[in-house]
C-alpha cells in the first residue's frame, strides 16, 4: 500500500451480546479490504467478509459466539485493487464472553490484589521472624478465599456461564492455580497454628502465590470445543 502507515488495534475479547466489531481508521478512500475468519480449533472452512466503509473507517463484524467461544481472524487491506496484504503475520484470536457487572469484577480484583499484597507482607514477616505471622496468614487465607473462591466463580459464571471449570470439571488454569494457592495457604495456617516456629510455610506459600500471579491470567482459560459442535460455514 505504498508508503502509507495505518495505526490499528485488533480486539481479542468481546463481552455481551451482538457481533464483535472490527474497525480501522483508513482515511484513504482508495484502500479497501476483507476479513477472513473461522471458529478457533474447528473443522470450519475460512469465511470471507468485505470491509464496509463508513467515512474514514473500515468495518467488519465477527458473528457473535456463545460464552467461551473463540474465533480466529485476519484483516487484509489493498490499495487501488492491488493484492491485499494481511495486517498481522498470524491470525488474531478473539474470545467471546458474557457481561460481568462492574461491582462484581471490581470487588474480585480488589480482593485478589489485597490477597497478593498481604501474602507478600506475610512472607516478609516470616522471613524476618516477626511475631505476626499467624495473624497475617489468617487474613491472607480470608482474602484469598473471598476473592478467589467466591468472587472468582461469580465472575466466571457471568462471563462463561459456569461457576467452576478447573479440576476435576475442566482444565481452566486460573481456577486450578487459585485452588492450589489457597490449599497451600491453608496448610501454612494449620502448621503455624500448631507450631509457630513453622513460619517457613508462610514464606513458601507467599512465594508460590507470587509465582502463580506471574502466569498470564487467561492461560488455558474457558474455551468451547467446536469439534464437538455442528460445522457452521457462516461461523
Amino acid at each position: 500500500m505504498g508508503a502509507a502507515e495505518i495505526a490499528f488495534r485488533l480486539p481479542r475479547s468481546h463481552a455481551g451480546q451482538g457481533d464483535a466489531e472490527i474497525s480501522l481508521s483508513v482515511p484513504d478512500r482508495t484502500v479497501g479490504g476483507t476479513m477472513e475468519f473461522r471458529r478457533f480449533r474447528s473443522h470450519d472452512e475460512w469465511s470471507s467478509q468485505p470491509l464496509e466503509r463508513r467515512e474514514d473507517v473500515l468495518i467488519a463484524r465477527i458473528p457473535h459466539q456463545p460464552p467461551a467461544g473463540k474465533v480466529m481472524y485476519r484483516v487484509l487491506l489493498g490499495k487501488d485493487g492491488a493484492e491485499p496484504v494481511a495486517l498481522t503475520s498470524e491470525p488474531v484470536i478473539i474470545r467471546f464472553r458474557g457481561d460481568v457487572p462492574a461491582f462484581v469484577l471490581i470487588l474480585h480484583i480488589l480482593l485478589m490484589f489485597a490477597a497478593m499484597l498481604l501474602s507478600t507482607r506475610t512472607g516478609l514477616e516470616a522471613l524476618f521472624k516477626r511475631p505476626q505471622v499467624y495473624k497475617l496468614t489468617l487474613w491472607t487465607v480470608v482474602l484469598l478465599f473471598l476473592g478467589g473462591m467466591i468472587g472468582g466463580p461469580m465472575v466466571q459464571k457471568y462471563a462463561f456461564g459456569t461457576f467452576w471449570t478447573g479440576w476435576p470439571l475442566g482444565h481452566d488454569l486460573t481456577d486450578n492455580k487459585t485452588a492450589v494457592a489457597l490449599l497451600l495457604w491453608l496448610v501454612a495456617l494449620w502448621r503455624i497454628r500448631r507450631k509457630p516456629a513453622a513460619r517457613w510455610w508462610a514464606l513458601a506459600a507467599s512465594l508460590v502465590l507470587l509465582t502463580i500471579y506471574l502466569i498470564p491470567h487467561s492461560t488455558l482459560g474457558s474455551e468451547l470445543d467446536y469439534t464437538q459442535m455442528p460445522q457452521d460455514p457462516a461461523t
